[in-house]
């Protein structure tokens, strides 16, 4: 029988590398902060208790903590990992099963990794580790491991030139029994080079006791931390790389991959065609068959089955894109339900408002959906036509199948089948131009 599973998640560093008022782990990875990917993580695999840890300086990361449902505690003031694990001990009260500690700044680690570290626990093992071995070992704490059991963690800074010559070295991610943990966290002593308390010594301090430790080999690009924002881009290539390969192997076409960027809770569904520069936000949805041109922008939008979306265009949250619809060139849509077949082909801002199936939204239409304290909105019915240049009034409904007239201002409701024409009646002048040129002409000469 599996034993219960928590995490604690240490995110109460500063990030004074990263050089911005934002604490760290509030820096997004493919649209969300890194924190949320590290609770996510400790959910997949199990958590029924999460504790994130925060400092002093970045209340902003107990909130978010706060918001994502998990308890909360505060590590004030810092003295290392060792000691940050130790004020989640009240939050972890009662708890009996096995726990992992995780990173607020490691956004990239997967599911089935960590599934290994709980596995070395439940096949006997009293302390898990997660390890990796780098090209380049620098000053990461080296893993010292003797006939396949890990015997102790040396942080750089304290290591022997024998033990830095160590190529496997401590990703910090580690597993134990809570209660062995908290027990083996009381000896740890601040005797180091930086004075602090060490998460790492307490595989030591478990060896001492006759207790198996073992530490798990995982992959180098998984456990990257972000330190700077030189990291932060790297992990969002290395997080975009995957994702753009998940949804390739699932059925869609990315013409030039390397140029789209995809959020964390992005959908595409098969037979989808994603042309270059394509930049998806978060809470976008793209049914089958549909096709995204160049140089699109989404974000909270769902775009139904074989829509065809740009290129330039952008599609604002709230957006609906029926079946079959089509939204062209320099498109904004926002918060508007277009109806299958609908078309919106070009240079046109189409927001609070309702079209209808087959209807024709001529180039450089305008919904006026705002009055500066209130937004209305626009009904176009099913077939309508909206002629180009039209600037359409909220609130306001265009009849099934009306035509409107280009260049209209449409204040009132259209009904169905008529024609409303909402422009000034032209006037030409005769001989005016001619008239205006010689008198310019004159005028400059006089100067």
């Amino acid at each position: 029988m599996t034993a219960p599973r928590a995490a604690i998640i240490l995110a109460a560093g500063l990030g004074t590398r990263m050089k911005s008022d934002l604490p760290k782990c509030m820096h997004q990875v493919g649209g969300r902060p890194m924190l949320e990917w590290s609770i996510d993580l400790a959910r997949k695999t199990g958590a029924e208790r999460i504790v994130s840890v925060y400092g002093n300086k970045s209340p902003q990361i107990g909130e978010l903590g706060e918001a994502n449902n998990t308890l909360t505690a505060l590590q004030d003031p810092p003295q290392g990992t060792g000691h940050a694990v130790q004020c989640a001990e009240a939050a972890m009260a009662g708890f009996i099963g096995n726990v992992i500690v995780l990173y607020g700044d490691t956004p990239l680690i997967t599911a089935e990794t960590v599934e290994k570290v709980f596995s070395a626990l439940e096949s006997g093992a009293s302390v898990a580790v997660l390890g990796f071995t780098p090209e380049d070992a620098g000053a990461y704490g080296r893993l010292v491991v003797k006939d396949g059991i890990l015997d102790r963690i040396v942080e750089f800074k304290d290591a022997s030139e024998e033990e830095r010559a160590i190529g496997f070295v401590n990703s910090g991610v580690l597993a134990a029994p809570a209660p062995l943990l908290f027990d083996l966290l009381g000896e740890v002593t601040n005797e180091n080079a930086n004075g602090e308390y060490y998460l790492t010594d307490v595989v030591g301090l478990a060896r001492k006791r006759g207790l198996k430790a073992i530490a798990v080999e995982g992959d180098e690009a998984e456990v990257l931390g972000v330190n700077s924002r030189v990291d932060l881009a790297e992990a969002e290539a290395s997080w975009q790389r995957r994702r753009r390969e998940e949804v390739m192997r699932a059925g869609v076409t990315l013409t030039a991959p390397e140029t789209v960027f995809i959020a964390y809770d992005t959908q595409i569904g098969r037979d989808v065609i994603i042309e270059p520069n394509v930049v998806f936000g978060p809470g976008v949805t793209v049914e089958d068959g549909a096709i995204i041109h160049a140089f699109s922008h989404l974000e909270g939008c769902i775009i139904r089955s074989g829509a065809d979306i740009g290129p330039y265009a952008r599609l604002r949250p709230g957006a609906d894109i029926g079946p079959g619809a089509r939204i062209g060139n320099f498109v904004e849509v926002k918060k508007s339900t277009f109806g299958p077949g609908a078309k919106a082909n070009h240079l046109s801002y189409i927001g609070d408002a309702t079209v209808g199936a087959k209807a024709n939204i001529g180039a450089g239409t305008i919904t006026c959906n705002y009055d500066g304290f209130g937004k209305y909105q626009t009904v176009i019915g099913d077939g309508a036509f909206v002629g180009s240049n039209s600037s359409l009034v909220a609130p306001v409904t265009i009849g099934k199948g009306a035509y409107t007239g280009s260049g209209g201002v449409v204040t009132d409701d259209v009904p169905e089948d008529a024609l409303a024409l909402g422009r000034a009646k032209q006037v030409n002048k005769n001989g005016w131009a001619s008239r205006f040129r010689a008198a310019m002409q004159k005028r400059k000469a006089e100067r």
